[in-house]
């Protein structure tokens, strides 16, 4: 697949952290400290690693770097329910391409919910012109369920040449739901977008021609979908289902 016009090309830390904040403890900051910039070389950029590692962080810190509301949302969007993120974004240089994107979205598992919120409060505040929600499909996304609703915002509200940066968007999905966005990023790939991901799904990460950065506590590597530590986990575990509970629930079995 070839790869389109990147509008953001790259992060990098634009100094020191003070020791208190404790966003510079983070590993994810500690390896970007390391390095001179993260490059991003593909229309899509997945990020992926273990819970506390900081893919959530870093992923928000680019969001609200680039304009976006930390809680979710088109860079229109400036409501917010609780101040719970962090500065990083302060702290971050975006490598930016020489295109600026038509469109863009930023899309979060845990604050989907004051989006869609948002939404109707809009709709039932203003009353010319076309409801907000024609643009996700016409229907109120409460009315929905999580994944339906997520889904409806990247097949009706996504509309190319746009930068859509996705915050664990396996949260809301069924394995079905997770091939539906597939087919949505490569239409949107073809029509001029990037995408920027934290993921915990073997599924979405074997994405063709991508990228995935693997986070650990030593480093972060650009890895093969098939080398991460997710897949390798999931595969082992479906392979023999069995043999890996027995193994997990050794100690539980042995105590009765």
């Amino acid at each position: 697949m070839e790869n389109s016009p990147l509008y953001i090309k790259g992060i990098k830390l634009k100094g020191a952290i003070p020791n208190e904040d404790y966003v510079g403890h983070l590993s994810v900051v500690e390896n970007l400290a390391k390095m001179r910039e993260l490059p991003f070389r593909k229309s899509v950029t997945f990020f992926v690693g273990e819970n506390g590692i900081g893919k959530s962080t870093l992923i928000e810190a680019i969001a609200v770097a680039f304009g976006f509301n930390a809680e979710g949302g088109t860079r229109n969007f400036n409501f917010h329910t609780r101040s719970t993120h962090s500065d990083l974004w302060q702290y971050l240089t975006l490598v930016r391409g020489y295109l600026r994107p038509k469109d863009g979205f930023f899309l979060r598992a845990e604050s989907f919910y004051n989006v869609s919120t948002n939404i109707d409060e809009m709709d039932e505040e203003f009353s010319f012109g076309a409801p907000v929600i024609s643009g996700f499909g016409g229907t109120s996304l409460h009315s929905l369920s999580h994944g339906e609703s997520f889904l409806a915002t990247v097949e009706n509200r996504f509309g190319g040449n746009g930068l859509y940066i996705l915050d664990e968007p396996e949260a809301a999905l069924s394995p079905n739901g997770i091939m539906r966005l597939i087919v949505s990023m490569h239409r949107l790939i073809k029509s001029g977008s990037q995408f920027i991901i934290s993921t915990h799904s073997p599924m979405l990460i074997s994405f063709p021609d991508s990228e995935v950065y693997e986070i650990t506590k030593e480093s972060i590597a650009s890895v093969p979908y098939d080398r991460t530590q997710h897949y390798t986990a999931t595969r082992r575990f479906l392979e023999n289902p069995k043999k890996m509970l027995g193994y997990l629930l050794e100690d539980d079995t042995d105590g009765k």
